[in-house]
């Protein structure tokens, strides 16, 4: 029985050492046979190293890795090619010093093989002289793989100045592979997103960015019908553990980590880091943002002043969806380039995506991350989450209402915008926090609701005030009858005025009926 990959970027340790391997080398064979610079963007710990370092070994010629796999049926020639392979992924980039200091690291171990022209002054410079002297020295075009191009910009995403020092560095090392066209047989470059202004996207004549097309779009990542090819022994293994059968397991697992579309026609993808820890781990839980912290993502959200409960009901239009230079004013593209949001349906007509949170594991984990975020100094025993769920579940108004006031009071969160939105989205991320469906801004034939909470015998309607009475509010939903698109669903019905205070940040007074 072969043992489970988590985090295994590199091809000759997965088969070496007996992992699974989920074979995708009929695309690697259908890449390597075209003559052109590719780009590929997926989410992080998507499988794009594993992906490069499969290239890598191809090109090096290393037969023997891929015995039994499809393309040990397809190649012929198992030609050997010069590699020259960037890895941006192990290092922080707080200067351009840094990201110099990193591609001289990888150009110093490649001129070492292939030599290198001490007149050469810039990584550029050097980048052309290694590229001729591996071309020259071994009679073959070269091959050219660098892993996470986008690290260092990244990393300072919201540094203008430094972000901009970096890209002008960037382009002039990635505008060699439109200088060395002719010596390059193949370029696969991967990121998490894609910023158009770098000469990768403008400079290079013959780039294919496969990020959103179908033929690429099971690249990385695992499809329903891998997992029961090769992980079905683990999935019954899993199911036992867990007192369910192997179809239930199935089930959670698809409704926990698949359902990433990278085209609008594509199957469903589950995302394989996710899969793999809660195969080995035997338990559903949100392992993805358990291995990085999308400080960026919170941060983007709080200061776009974004209605979080929307994030699951977006559109964006074809043209703006891979890129995100201009995230300040629409932060949507880069929250779909880095996992957050997938591919729900297409527009052909208007040429727009509607885009939504792809799966459990990622809308349970956001809205700890979030909230987390938001609430720092948050103890989870002042704020007594099993208590506060208890007084919801029962209906107890007077009971969670007061918590809800202690915990902004507690908070250190300073409120940045649209203050009735701050407190909009802090119920959101609440209600959501205790596992219950939670909605804000509903719209109805006459308003918005400002939020709604539904659990199993309730139904809560809230409108919020800032700076105004309670009762206020109360009349509001009467008067707009928010009310009436729960008035047959069985379950008891609470209305709540809510009056919130923008000098002391926390619930001024509320009232009910």
């Amino acid at each position: 029985m072969k043992k489970i990959p988590i985090g295994i970027q590199a091809f000759s340790s997965l088969i070496k050492e007996g992992f699974v391997y989920l074979d995708k080398t009929d695309m690697i064979y259908k890449l390597a046979h075209t003559k052109a610079c590719y780009f590929l963007s997926r989410p992080r710990r998507f499988g794009k190293s594993l992906t490069l370092s499969t290239l890598h070994e191809y090109f090096d010629g290393q037969k023997e890795l891929f015995a039994g796999t499809k393309i040990e049926k397809l190649e012929t020639e198992w030609k050997k090619y010069p590699v020259l392979h960037f890895d941006f992924n192990s290092a922080n980039y707080d200067s351009v010093e840094a990201v110099k200091s990193h591609i001289s690291y990888y150009l110093s171990t490649m001129e070492s093989e292939y030599g290198s022209n001490p007149n050469a002054k810039s990584n550029s410079e050097r980048f052309i002289e290694l590229v001729n002297n591996a071309n020259a020295k071994t009679g073959k075009d070269v091959v050219i793989l660098v892993d996470e191009y986008d690290k260092p910009l990244l990393n300072n995403l919201f540094d203008e100045n430094l972000k901009d020092e970096i890209r002008q560095e960037l382009k002039a090392f990635y505008g060699v592979l439109k200088t060395c066209d002719k010596q390059i047989k193949m370029a696969f470059i991967t990121g998490v997103t894609k910023f158009s202004k770098v000469s990768l996207f403008s400079d290079v004549n013959n780039l294919k960015d496969i990020s959103n097309t179908i033929e690429y779009s099971t690249l990385c990542g695992a499809t329903e019908q891998e997992i029961h090819d090769n992980l079905d022994c683990y999935v019954q293994i899993m199911a036992e553990y867990n007192n369910i059968s192997k179809d239930e397991c199935y089930k959670e697992l698809k409704r926990w980590y698949e359902g990433y579309h990278f085209h609008q026609n594509s199957v469903d993808v589950y995302n394989p880091f996710g899969l793999m820890k809660a195969l080995d781990s035997k338990e559903f839980k949100e392992y993805w943002f358990e291995s990085g912290t999308p400080t960026f993502l919170a941060k983007t959200i709080k200061e776009q002043g974004m209605n979080l409960s929307e994030l699951d009901s977006t559109e964006c239009d074809s043209s703006e969806l891979s890129k995100i230079d201009n995230f300040e004013n629409n932060p949507i593209p880069l929250l779909y380039q880095s996992g957050y949001l997938t591919i729900k349906g297409y527009d052909s007509e208007m040429d727009t995506y509607f885009l939504g949170l792809p799966n459990r594991e990622v809308a349970k984990g956001l809205v700890k991350f979030i909230f987390n975020f938001n609430f720092p100094k948050t103890e989870t025993s002042a704020f007594s989450i099993i208590s506060f769920a208890r007084e919801v579940r029962s209906g107890n108004i007077n009971g969670f209402m007061k918590r809800f006031s202690a915990l902004l009071t507690d908070s250190s969160y300073q409120i940045v915008g649209d203050a009735e939105l701050y407190f909009q989205n802090v119920t959101y991320l609440i209600f959501k926090l205790l596992g219950f469906y939670a909605e804000a801004e509903r719209t109805t034939s006459d308003g918005r609701i400002d939020a709604v909470v539904k659990t199993p015998q309730y139904i809560y309607v809230f409108e919020f005030k800032l700076d105004k009475p309670a009762q206020e509010a109360l009349a509001q939903i009467n008067s707009k009858d928010y009310s009436l698109p729960f008035s047959v669903d069985g379950r008891k019905l609470f209305k709540v005025g809510v009056s919130f205070s923008s000098e002391t940040r926390k619930v001024a007074e509320w009232v009910s009926e």
